[in-house]
């Protein structure tokens, strides 16, 4: 790997994880010098590494400038010398006696106090987000814009107020304790499960960094999954699903990235090694007596890796997705649920309750009922396809529902 593409590659495997490191030795009020020493690290090493070349163990090298740099920071800088010094975890009375301590394990606890700290209530969950993608994956604002379709404005200011909200509040950066797992863990799913959603339901058409997305949920639920207070069966659920859901990745879209509907996709590119991991995890989320959502979406993404069109296999997906209804009522649940119900009671029983949902401004549920009235309606089968086009916001939703209508047209003209 030549410099120009080994040092985007460590901005965003080590970047996060000295910044983490940092945080979690500073306090939430200094986490912009947290990054700013680390981009000066990287800045330093793009400056060296074009002069000197590449060295033996660039992570290494990137450790030790990063240590140096945050001793260099401390001696001069009046105010940490005064006040932070005396509260940092070492107790150290010089600046000389400071370590940043980059050990494997102290980049996973710090990691770990980051997630509990960003999934605060205090801030919103699309602030959540955008700042777990900046501070815990390395992800750069604008490669932030590109995954929610926003600007690149937008996204610094929300990062910027949710930085100054957890300042406000005073929160510390900590390992949570067992008393506050218990209430803060499902925000930390919460966003975790939408970080995965944004990268495994993206409209965006760049299919690199959708991946990226959901990879980088799967690394920090991961997290959560080592740490024994935090090895619990929704933990281990939420990662189950994940390896459901990623096992399909390359059966979903073809080699000019247009989408492919799971009836049509190619079984033998599922990838066999992540749902066993899935079954795994799922068999260890049964233990206990609290079932979550994360539980009955993975057990119905287990279902769908299996190919074969049985009565077993839909009877229990209906059967899932009625509990998971009456655990959390959503209209989109309830709109998936209707193609399971389809295929247990037939297209006629599916339509009735397809169409109490009147989800009007939603090309899903247009799309949905194309579907169900094809062969029964098809007129109106088309005018929903229509109508679903109509309201499709990427090219590749569109050209998928483009192509359901000329199989439409081409089975009336037969």
């Amino acid at each position: 790997m030549n410099e120009s593409e080994l040092i985007p590659h460590l901005f965003r495997t080590e970047y996060r994880k000295i910044v983490s490191v940092l945080c979690y030795l500073f306090g939430i009020e200094h986490m912009e010098t947290a990054e700013d020493i680390v981009s000066d690290t990287f800045l330093s090493a793009t400056e060296s590494w074009s002069i000197k070349g590449i060295p033996e163990n660039p992570a290494a090298w990137l450790y030790t400038v990063a240590k140096n740099k945050t001793r260099n920071h401390l001696r001069h800088h009046a105010v940490f010398e005064q006040k932070l010094v005396k509260q940092i975890a070492y107790n150290a009375e010089k600046v000389e006696e400071i370590q940043l301590d980059l050990s494997d394990q102290n980049i996973k606890d710090s990691q770990l106090a980051m997630i509990f700290t960003i999934c605060n209530p205090a801030i919103s969950n699309v602030s959540q987000i955008s700042l777990a993608l900046n501070l815990l994956c390395g992800f750069g604002v604008q490669e932030i814009a590109d995954a929610f379709l926003s600007n690149k404005e937008t996204v610094y200011k929300r990062i910027k107020r949710a930085k100054e909200k957890l300042k406000e509040d005073q929160i510390r950066i900590e390992q949570p304790q067992l008393s506050e797992i218990s209430h803060r863990l499902e925000t930390v799913l919460t966003t975790l499960y939408l970080l995965f959603s944004e990268g495994y339901y993206s409209v965006s058409n760049n299919i690199t960094l959708r991946e990226d997305l959901c990879a980088e949920a799967m690394r920090l639920n991961f997290l959560l999954l080592e740490n024994p207070n935090t090895n619990t069966p929704a933990v281990n659920a939420l990662f189950s699903l994940m390896c459901f859901h990623a096992s399909r990745f390359a059966a979903r879209t073809d080699t000019e990235g247009a989408a492919i509907l799971y009836d049509d996709q190619d079984e033998h590119l599922w990838n066999k090694e992540l749902i066993e991991r899935g079954i795994y995890y799922l068999n260890k989320a049964s233990t206990g007596d609290n079932l979550t959502k994360y539980h009955l979406e993975a057990a119905i993404a287990y279902w769908h890796t299996h190919k074969a069109d049985t009565d077993e296999k839909w009877d229990n997906i209906l059967q899932l997705y009625n509990q998971l209804l009456i655990l959390e009522y959503s209209p989109v649940v309830a709109m998936n649920r209707t193609y399971a119900l389809a295929k247990v009671k037939g297209k006629a029983i599916a339509i009735m309750e397809a169409e109490k949902l009147q989800l009007s401004d939603n090309h899903l549920y247009y799309s949905l009922l194309g579907d169900l009235y094809t062969g029964i309606d098809n007129p109106r089968a088309l005018k929903s396809f229509e109508k679903a086009h109509q309201l499709a916001s990427t090219d590749t939703d569109k050209q998928l529902i483009l192509s359901n209508i000329k199989k439409l047209n081409k089975r009336r003209m037969d």
